[in-house]
């Protein structure tokens, strides 16, 4: 029984496969922009969710007293 052949390149993942298509279909300044505004999205949420879990500490600490 032979062993299965092994691949000299690696498969590309779903985010390299979506950015080759981004490439193909939009200019660098599109792309810049859209991936600033991604940016963007993640820090608000990072931003969001510090919010809340301050405003639950502070909660916590005001119980507490």
């Amino acid at each position: 029984m032979q062993a299965a052949p092994v691949r000299a390149t690696a498969i590309p993942s779903f985010t390299d496969a979506l950015r080759a298509v981004e490439s193909l279909l939009m200019s660098g300044g599109q792309r810049t922009a859209r991936r600033n505004a991604w940016t963007s999205v993640l820090e608000d949420r990072r931003r969001a969710k510090d919010r809340v879990e301050a405003q639950r500490f502070l909660e916590q600490a005001a119980g507490r007293s």
